[in-house]
């Protein structure tokens, strides 16, 4: 395998497993190479072919190969990658691996590594939550697996709800980079169950578990007519990472979302804003909040007054004038209150130019405790896929590498896990 990082992907018998293709792709985009084993059950939602053609070589299914055998292929594919990722990892996986089953190919590559494990749960929520499956987690835990996931969430059974979603490819992508990285930290995205390496026990709770956490992202839209607006190029993709790192926290997470097309994040109440005005007052209607995180990239300015018809071009006419108002600042709204002013409250500066110094200027303006920055100059930011930020305290700037905006959310929450319990 000719990228330098590279991970073993065991596909299981879910219908879940049609995401591993997905995440496939974008491993690919992240320089991670992918070796794949697809059981007998995860035949029957994906195809050997689909796999292969993504990953780039053979898709491996049978223990008993000849061909792959001959050199005890179990062994070598088991051992000459960096980590072994089981994705959706079934309650039949899960048992097997609890038990030291291998009676297939899976199932043996697992019992037969040297490699960390990363497991991504996906079942009914009844599995998911009985006794056996329990103690099974319980086990993986001692043994140290890795584990992202599960979501909550509607199922692929009508009327079934609940905790088992498989976490979501982006989710899995920034826990096997962390898990790359050699990690040991907890993080919201995945759980580092077990022992790490250094033999420090890592803790499997949620950083966030009974904290309350606003979030607001993507774009407004201010009305010029009934089919114009004003408005900018804000996907929400970052915000709406957030609001799902958060809930993998632990935390009850209220998303205040402007006009999107992206989907909203399982487990997270999301509220549909489309002007600022909306947004400010769904944002005060959420309170109070122990954290408050404001993602979205509000309009500046709406119309002085609303067209109640269509804006028609006239020939020889100029162009009508827009009389433009300021819209409210809701994060320095909400940074000023005397009541219900979260204890942790986060604004993000979206700058072409000189982002360090505005993003200065910006919190002691605003009175937020941090301002998370970034150049969208020319970048691709704005509707991208990855993100460089700067994050502006009172006393420090903190700068990490770009990063896919899955996994500067995942850091994002953990950072702010930390400061929200170092400051009480």
């Amino acid at each position: 395998m000719s990228a330098s990082r590279s991970i073993l992907l065991i596909i299981g018998g879910g219908i879940a497993a049609y995401k591993c293709l997905e995440l496939i792709r974008r491993l690919k985009d992240r320089g991670i190479a992918s070796r794949c084993i697809l059981t007998k059950a995860g035949e029957e939602f994906v195809t050997p072919l689909a796999v292969s053609s993504l990953a780039g070589e053979r898709c491996f299914t049978d223990l008993f190969s000849l061909t792959d055998e001959a050199d005890i292929g179990h062994i070598a594919l088991s051992r000459s990658t960096d980590l072994l990722v089981v994705a959706p990892a079934t309650a039949d996986l899960i048992a097997k691996m609890a038990t030291g089953l291998a009676n297939d190919l899976a199932s043996t590559a697992l019992l037969a590594t040297d490699k960390r494990i990363l497991i991504a749960p996906a079942m009914n929520p009844r599995m998911w939550e009985h006794p056996a499956t329990r103690r099974n987690m319980a086990q993986l835990e001692k043994d140290g697996v890795l584990v992202v996931g599960p979501n909550s969430g509607a199922m692929a059974e009508r009327g079934e709800n609940g905790p088992g979603r498989m976490a979501e490819p982006h989710e899995i992508l920034a826990a096997i980079e962390q898990a790359l990285a050699g990690e040991t930290r907890v993080s919201p995205t995945i759980g580092f169950l077990g022992r790490s390496p250094g033999g420090a026990v890592s803790s499997g709770q949620k950083p966030l578990a009974g904290k309350r956490v606003l979030i607001t992202s993507g774009p407004t839209h201010e009305p010029i007519d009934p089919v114009r607006y004003i408005a900018n190029r804000s996907s929400g993709k970052q915000g709406h990472a957030i609001a799902a790192a958060a809930a993998a926290a632990g935390a009850s997470v209220t998303l205040v979302s402007g006009p999107v097309t992206i989907a909203d994040p399982a487990g997270v109440e999301t509220v549909h804003v489309e002007s600022a005005r909306e947004m400010l007052a769904a944002v005060e209607a959420a309170l109070p909040a122990d954290i408050a995180i404001f993602a979205a990239a509000v309009a500046d300015w709406r119309v002085a007054e609303e067209a109640p018809g269509k804006l028609k071009k006239q020939p020889g006419a100029e162009a009508p004038a827009l009389a433009l108002v300021e819209n409210p600042d809701i994060l320095a709204t909400v940074a000023a209150r005397e009541i219900d002013r979260p204890p942790l409250v986060v604004g993000f500066a979206a700058e072409t130019d000189n982002v360090i110094d505005y993003a200065r200027a910006k919190l002691a303006k605003k009175g937020c405790d941090l301002i998370v920055a970034n150049d969208v100059g020319g970048t691709g930011v704005m509707g991208g896929d990855a993100n460089t930020v700067h994050l502006v305290t009172a006393d420090a700037v903190e700068t990490w590498p770009t990063l896919p905006k899955a996994e500067v959310a995942t850091r994002l929450i953990a950072h702010l896990a930390d400061m929200s319990k170092a400051g009480g």
